[in-house]
């Protein structure tokens, strides 16, 4: 086997994992549908630069970042705002969308990555398991690794064979909708919390907010159903209620999009095929960001495709990849899982009650926004859940729901406790069908 190593699509894990290897001596090849400079929405969006350090490289060029400030969550009626407090050192990074990816760009070409850009990635090419190129609109590219970085509904991932056991197609839950603009401001008058999310925003099951800033205010709308533009102006004006800064001239955004709000793959690797960042759907469960998770698989894939040093790139030595992330990465954002499947089993006004009665804590919007390690979650879960039924005995519905949030959270950490340390398809199969089940997720 050789050291020819295709990636299929410019994700953020993709081309941080495709930098790491060039520096090492690899053969990277990335394939790119858009053309170059059209790469990223037209938004901005935040990250943990921990990630950046955790993969060895440097901080962004200062005139291109800032810190992100605290955030304000509420529940759909706005009636109590709980001020979720970071400390310093957890603080993320806000970039333009475009600048992030020049920046790692620039990084991958400083190594030696080649960028075919303009050329779709339609397919996997495959012997038998073995995933042994792609299928591109300018023709087959062959590899001894494919590095699938295609996003959600990536063209290779979808159509790889049924026996990798890879999930193919992510289902409706496991997905949020959302829309984001940015607009004109169209007054001084200063707001209670500048960065405000909004849980279940107009009664809808969901995650919005609104951020005012100097010269604009920053409004996303995310849903578990489908909305139209006539739904956003209907939203944007209940917002305006209560944020009088909020205009009503689009500057820039205005798009629709999904991203996925799920645990990460079951299985993520096969003969000469890993998934990384959206298209292995590493993103937060709540808040669906998912930058920094990216980039810390691409140091974890790029340090395990390093060891390989025989080149057969097959799932047997790609498989520490995957325990490799669950360990590091994805093992606490699976638990948020559980508090997403659970919060969609509530009405608005239980949600509003919740925060009115001051039954969520600082520490919880915390937890939701990924911000804690697996310690402070299972510590979070003895000392709250309790204190939480408690404080709504009377409502048997908020109860169950409540109480099935640390026993859906034990129930993952268990499964994931269970995770084949090496590979054994078998073995590995089975445990991923339980583990798929652990969150009622039917395939």
């Amino acid at each position: 086997m050789g050291k020819n190593i295709v990636v299929a699509g410019l994700g953020h894990g993709g081309i941080v994992a495709a930098a790491l290897l060039a520096e090492k001596g690899f053969d990277v090849t990335v394939y790119e549908k858009n053309s170059e400079g059209a790469l990223g929405y037209d938004w901005t969006d935040m990250f943990d630069p921990k990630a950046l350090e955790f993969a060895g490289l440097p901080m962004p060029p200062a005139d291109k970042f800032r810190y992100k400030e605290n955030m304000t969550f509420c529940g759909p009626g706005c009636k109590k705002a709980i001020t979720q407090y970071i400390t310093e050192k957890d603080m993320e990074i806000i970039m333009e969308r475009k600048d992030i990816y020049t920046y790692l760009i620039g990084i991958a070409l400083e190594k030696g990555v080649k960028i075919v850009y303009d050329c779709e990635v339609l397919g996997p090419i495959s012997i038998g398991d073995r995933v042994v190129g792609i299928k591109t609109a300018k023709g087959d590219v062959s590899a001894d690794l494919v590095i699938d970085s295609c996003g959600m509904n990536s063209s290779v991932r979808r159509n790889l064979p049924v026996g990798l056991h890879i999930q193919n197609e992510i289902e409706n839950e496991g997905k949020i909708i959302i829309y984001r603009a940015f607009y004109n401001k169209c007054s001084d008058e200063e707001t209670l919390g500048k960065f405000k999310i909004i849980l279940f925003a107009g009664g809808h099951p969901g995650i919005s907010w609104v951020a005012s800033h100097e010269s604009y205010t920053d409004v996303l709308i995310g849903r578990f159903s489908s909305f139209d533009k006539d739904d956003v102006v209907e939203f944007t004006e209940f917002l305006r209620r209560n944020n009088p800064r909020l205009g009503k001239e689009c500057l820039r955004g205005g798009q629709f999009v999904e991203i996925p709000v799920r645990h990460a793959l079951s299985v993520m690797v096969a003969d000469g095929y890993a998934a990384i960042g959206d298209c292995a759907f590493m993103t937060m469960p709540l808040i669906g960001s998912g930058i920094a998770n990216a980039i810390r698989a691409a140091k974890i894939l790029a340090d395990t495709i390093v060891k390989d040093t025989y080149g057969f790139y097959s799932a047997e030595t790609l498989w520490e990849y995957q325990v490799e992330y669950y360990n590091k990465v994805g093992g606490v954002i699976s638990t948020l899982e559980c508090v997403k499947n659970s919060l969609v089993k509530l009405t608005p006004q239980d949600v509003d009650y919740l925060f009115t009665s001051e039954l969520v804590t600082s520490d919880d919007m915390k937890i939701i926004a990924g911000l804690s390690d697996i310690n402070e979650i299972i510590s979070t879960i003895k000392k709250g859940v309790s204190k939480k039924v408690k404080g709504i005995k009377n409502n048997k519905h908020l109860v169950a729901v409540v109480s099935g949030i640390g026993a859906d959270m034990c129930k993952v950490l268990l499964v994931l406790s269970r995770m084949p340390k090496k590979w054994d398809r078998e073995k590995v199969y089975r445990w991923a069908k339980a583990y798929d089940k652990a969150f009622k997720y039917k395939k």
